[in-house]
């Protein structure tokens, strides 16, 4: 054994048992804070981030990484990854721990303000849930109105804290030599900017044209519904609050089909069916509404060791169906990625290959087959081209959404003091989602987003693991048994690798091709537009 090899090992080995009860802590007080909105628990979590941020700060530990990186190959490639990313872990904290704490305690009050927020709408508090069940219905347009902007009131409160915390993230990362923390982050986490927007680009002129001609016949929809002419449909006609999630489209609506069903019975009974049980995982969680907690939805690792749950807020429909297969697909790779991998690379390859998996499965709700299988519903070849037109709808309503973030968040990084944020949020809109902002308005509506505040740089994951979920669904039709081998097919090519490969290098093993945005435009979009790839 070399000598570099042999002082990596006891590095890591060390490492490792001082961060990994660590981060045990800091995700069980995360749990807590998330399903109860305690003070007590969202201090006690950002103590803990602050604590581990600061084992990452230290520039005599930092200096031992690069220094051992810097003595090539070690002979090891297990070693070699984990030492990788840990140089990428300590990069990304060498600051002051004054600094850190700062960030940290700014970060924790923002993350106060999001799980504790209720809209008022005729003096009643509402969850996000009661907002979406105002607009059921609801054809009166001024009402509409009125619930839509109840629900962007956190961001007048949100938007100054969250620049600031912009401001003070960018100078953090110039401190480290980076152009900004949004540049800093993506080459932290192994995606080239360049190569990002080039593909977003891509995607984007390869579905404007379908996405305008589906758009068109929404508006005629929307506008026939409500009374207003198609010039007049505005953000508050969709059901959706960021309108990142298609209204009901066509003679088509699911609900009907969802809302008889013990959600969690039918994905128990899916998942066993293709030999990923989560029995545990459902045990484990917490699915139904409730005062004082998040929202939203999300899946978490807590020890790498089998305890993975998740937080939903469960409502008899499609939309929380989907929710809940796609939170499911989170626990599954995270519930099978074997223990025998070094726990520093006993988590998924990247953000987008999890997210990726998520998309798979969230995407089943809308599969003829899926629902025949899995549910008994059949449905007629009629109602089977609306399901397929409605499914085109939302795959592309959400990816042109996705556009407006990454493009936004880009913007806001490389410049937070520009006066038009309020403006430029609107640009984007209407760029890429064809949704004519509000005459008058000035407001931040983009603060309302929390993926902004709470997940920076995070969302080209979201519209990345669409176009690598597509790319998976290819590769597994032309399995001999087709989406039955499903289960085994990612078990064996994406959750047993753990993070041992770059995310790229493991969808190139899995598929037999990069990363392109080819698959989800013959899936979704259509025929690819003259010089697509």
């Amino acid at each position: 054994m070399s000598g570099n090899l042999s002082e990596a090992q006891q590095f890591i080995e060390a490492h490792t048992q001082r961060v990994q009860p660590l981060f045990r802590e800091s995700n069980l007080a995360s749990w807590e804070a998330a399903t109860t909105g305690s003070e007590e628990a969202i201090q006690r979590s950002a103590e803990i981030r602050t604590r581990v941020k600061q084992i990452y700060s230290e520039k005599e530990s930092f200096e031992s990484v690069r220094r051992l990186r810097a003595g090539g190959p070690t002979g090891d490639a297990l070693i070699d990854r984990q030492l990788l990313l840990l140089e990428h872990a300590y990069t990304e904290n060498q600051l002051p721990p004054e600094m850190i704490e700062e960030l940290t305690f700014r970060e924790s009050e923002l993350e106060r303000i999001f799980y504790n927020f209720r809209a008022t709408v005729d003096g009643k508090e509402l969850s996000n849930n009661g907002l979406r069940d105002l607009l059921q219905g609801e054809l009166n347009n001024a009402r509409r109105r009125e619930v839509w902007e109840a629900s962007k009131a956190i961001g007048a409160r949100i938007a100054p804290l969250l620049l600031d915390l912009v401001r003070r993230r960018n100078q953090a990362a110039r401190d480290l030599g980076f152009t900004n923390y949004y540049s800093m982050e993506l080459e932290l986490q192994e995606i080239d900017e360049d190569e990002l927007f080039a593909l977003l680009a891509d995607f984007s002129d390869r579905s404007d044209e379908a996405f305008r001609e589906l758009k068109g016949r929404l508006d005629a929809e929307l506008a026939a519904r409500y009374g207003v002419s198609e010039n007049e449909v505005r953000p508050w006609h969709w059901d959706d609050f960021f309108s990142q999630e298609a209204p009901a489209f066509g003679e088509v609506d699911l609900d009907p089909i969802f809302a008889p069903l013990d959600h969690e019975a039918v994905a128990r009974d899916y998942f066993a069916e293709i030999g990923l049980p989560v029995e545990d995982v459902l045990k484990r969680s917490d699915l139904h509404e409730r005062d004082g907690k998040d929202q939203h939805a999300f899946c978490t690792d807590i020890d790498r060791e089998g305890d993975v749950r998740m937080l939903c807020n469960l409502r008899p429909n499609e939309r929380w169906m989907g929710t809940l297969l796609h939170e499911l697909g989170h626990a599954v790779y995270d519930k099978y990625i074997p223990r025998t991998i070094p726990y520093l690379l006993r988590t998924a390859a990247h953000t987008l290959s999890t997210e990726s998996i998520a998309m798979y499965f969230g995407r089943l709700t809308r599969d003829p087959e899926w629902l025949r299988q899995t549910i008994g519903t059949t449905l007629d070849p009629e109602q089977e081209a609306a399901v397929h037109e409605q499914q085109r709808l939302s795959m592309l309503v959400a990816m042109r959404w996705m556009l407006v973030m990454v493009h936004f968040e880009q913007a806001m990084y490389a410049n937070p003091d520009r006066e038009d944020l309020n403006s430029l949020w609107w640009d984007f809109v209407e760029k890429y989602q064809l949704i004519r902002r509000p005459e008058g308005r000035n407001e931040p509506d983009w603060a309302t987003k929390l993926h902004l505040s709470l997940a920076p740089v995070y969302y080209h994951n979201y519209l990345l693991g669409e176009l690598m979920a597509s790319q998976l669904t290819h590769a597994m039709r032309e399995l001999p048994g087709g989406s039955a081998d499903a289960g085994f097919f990612l078990q064996e090519q994406i959750f047993s690798r753990g993070a041992t490969l770059p995310w790229n290098e493991l969808l190139r093993e899995a598929t037999g091709e990069p990363l392109s945005a080819g698959h989800f435009v013959d899936q979704f979009v259509g025929e690819p537009l003259a010089g697509g790839a």
